[in-house]
Protein backbone atom coordinates (compact mmCIF):
# COMPACT_ATOMS: atom_id res chain seq x y z
CA UNK A 1 0.00 0.00 0.00
CA UNK A 2 2.21 2.58 -1.73
CA UNK A 3 1.77 6.03 0.02
CA UNK A 4 0.72 5.00 3.99
CA UNK A 5 2.98 6.00 6.50
CA UNK A 6 5.00 3.38 8.39
CA UNK A 7 3.92 2.59 12.06
CA UNK A 8 5.97 0.51 14.33
CA UNK A 9 3.85 -2.21 16.83
CA UNK A 10 5.11 0.24 19.82
CA UNK A 11 3.24 2.97 17.74
CA UNK A 12 0.04 1.20 17.66
CA UNK A 13 0.41 -0.06 21.36
CA UNK A 14 -0.19 3.31 22.33
CA UNK A 15 -3.84 3.78 20.53
CA UNK A 16 -6.24 1.14 22.25
CA UNK A 17 -9.20 3.55 22.41
CA UNK A 18 -10.02 4.75 26.36
CA UNK A 19 -8.32 8.20 26.97
CA UNK A 20 -9.28 9.62 23.35
CA UNK A 21 -5.81 8.45 22.17
CA UNK A 22 -8.03 6.53 19.37
CA UNK A 23 -8.41 2.81 18.20
CA UNK A 24 -6.28 1.33 15.94
CA UNK A 25 -5.07 -2.83 15.40
CA UNK A 26 -3.28 -3.92 12.57
CA UNK A 27 -4.23 -7.27 10.51
CA UNK A 28 -1.88 -8.80 8.01
CA UNK A 29 0.51 -5.56 8.21
CA UNK A 30 -2.13 -3.39 7.59
CA UNK A 31 -2.82 -0.63 10.30
CA UNK A 32 -6.77 -0.36 10.91
CA UNK A 33 -8.59 2.80 12.81
CA UNK A 34 -11.97 1.43 14.12
CA UNK A 35 -11.60 4.59 16.60
CA UNK A 36 -15.28 6.16 14.96
CA UNK A 37 -16.66 2.52 15.49
CA UNK A 38 -19.69 1.60 17.35
CA UNK A 39 -18.26 -2.19 17.48
CA UNK A 40 -15.04 -1.03 18.64
CA UNK A 41 -15.94 0.95 22.15
CA UNK A 42 -13.18 1.86 24.37
CA UNK A 43 -10.76 -0.02 22.05
CA UNK A 44 -12.65 -3.33 22.94
CA UNK A 45 -14.91 -5.50 20.19
CA UNK A 46 -16.94 -7.85 21.90
CA UNK A 47 -14.55 -8.67 24.59
CA UNK A 48 -12.80 -10.63 22.23
CA UNK A 49 -10.37 -8.35 20.28
CA UNK A 50 -9.14 -5.37 21.72
CA UNK A 51 -7.32 -2.31 19.94
CA UNK A 52 -3.69 -1.53 20.28
CA UNK A 53 -3.00 -4.58 18.25
CA UNK A 54 -1.89 -7.40 16.08
CA UNK A 55 -5.65 -9.21 15.76
CA UNK A 56 -3.95 -11.36 12.64
CA UNK A 57 -4.38 -14.87 14.36
CA UNK A 58 -7.55 -13.80 16.28
CA UNK A 59 -9.62 -13.55 12.91
CA UNK A 60 -10.00 -17.20 12.52
CA UNK A 61 -12.31 -17.05 16.12
CA UNK A 62 -14.16 -14.53 14.40
CA UNK A 63 -17.95 -15.30 13.04
CA UNK A 64 -17.52 -13.09 10.48
CA UNK A 65 -14.74 -13.28 7.88
CA UNK A 66 -11.54 -10.33 6.55
CA UNK A 67 -14.41 -8.47 4.59
CA UNK A 68 -16.07 -7.07 7.58
CA UNK A 69 -12.76 -4.71 7.60
CA UNK A 70 -13.59 -2.96 4.17
CA UNK A 71 -15.43 -0.58 6.69
CA UNK A 72 -12.58 0.71 8.46
CA UNK A 73 -10.10 2.79 7.45
CA UNK A 74 -6.37 1.93 6.87
CA UNK A 75 -4.29 4.17 8.16
CA UNK A 76 -0.88 2.75 7.49
CA UNK A 77 1.49 -0.26 7.36
CA UNK A 78 3.31 -2.07 10.29
CA UNK A 79 6.68 -0.85 10.16
CA UNK A 80 9.10 -4.12 8.97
Amino acid sequence: MAGLPEYTMEDVAKHKGPGGTGAWFVYQGKIYDVSKSDLWVDGDHQEMHSAGRDITSEMADAPHDEDVLTRYPVIGILKK
